[in-house]
């Protein structure tokens, strides 16, 4: 995985929420897992593609702009749903931009000219590429081109910079590579790996929801709460009452909560859930 930057901590996070115990201490290189088989490299992430279609590392968390552009003979395990971006065109903020047809002639400066000369073919635009690395957005203040295509995330990098996002060419997010040639022994360990990333993953944006309802309310109450079957009900020692339990998804309880109040619901109690096996 990545050795630093906001890939590094998500991964990071990931990892620790599996349950999966490591010591990572500054300038650490590697990392032996104490409680799963699993040894961590830490690396530039430009060259996590390689180490792994090399059999130097079997699987790998890596951005998906860097696997596509690496062209690496790899697998795309899974999407893994975090440090989103999207790579894009960024333009003069006084240019006037009307569409892909823009960028016919232009000279464009990027660090990722495998997906920029793939997006430029498919729309038939003819346009010269500039690759470099690093401080990207300069290259038009400074005459070596007329546009970048650079990582995006706020936009607020090319506004300090006079550019504009014109066009966004490819939408990233962290993956889960392998190298093609595992052996069995190896796949089950990452099948294990899966399960659990799985079972994190299940569990965002999920809250776990108690609550107190009059009995006569019953229905019209667990119709709000679907959960993960249905909502479990027990009866409380107040006669006439019962606990309604379930699993809601964050933002559609703050849409019911009202019409959950107005239902009867009383002492609502809202929990974080770590994990969800489905």
């Amino acid at each position: 995985m990545q050795k630093s930057g906001r890939l590094s901590e998500d991964s990071l996070k990931l990892i620790k929420e599996c349950g999966i115990l490591f010591s990572n201490g500054a300038g650490k290189l590697k990392s032996q897992a104490t409680n799963f088989p699993l040894e961590i490299l830490f690396l530039r992430d430009d060259d996590i593609p390689g180490y792994v279609a090399d059999g130097v590392a079997d699987i790998g968390i890596v951005g998906e702009n860097v696997a596509v552009e690496k062209q690496k003979k790899v697998e795309i395990v899974e999407k893994l749903g975090f440090s989103k971006c999207r790579l894009s065109i960024g333009i003069d903020k006084a240019f006037n931009y009307h569409g892909t047809e823009t960028l016919q002639g232009m000279e464009i400066a990027t660090s990722y000219p495998n997906i920029l000369s793939a997006f430029l073919k498919e729309n038939n635009i003819q346009a010269g590429i500039h690759e470099i690395s690093g401080s990207v957005e300069i290259a038009p203040s400074i005459g070596l081109a007329d546009a970048v295509c650079d990582i995006v995330s706020s936009g607020s990098t090319l506004i300090s910079n006079g550019l504009k996002e014109a066009e966004v060419i490819f939408r990233s997010e962290a993956i889960l590579i392998s190298n093609p040639g595992l052996g069995a022994d190896k796949k089950k360990i990452l099948k294990d790996l899966l399960f659990r990333i799985s079972a994190v993953r299940n569990a965002k944006n999920t809250k776990y929801i108690l609550l107190n309802a009059p009995n006569k309310s019953l229905d019209k109450i667990t119709a709000l709460l679907p959960g993960v079957k249905s909502p479990t009900i027990m009866p409380l020692a107040e006669e006439g009452w019962s606990s309604i339990h379930s699993v809601v998804n964050e933002n559609d309880f703050w849409e019911i909560i009202e019409k959950l109040k107005e239902a009867g619901a009383e002492g609502i109690l809202v929990l974080p859930i770590e994990k969800i096996i489905r």
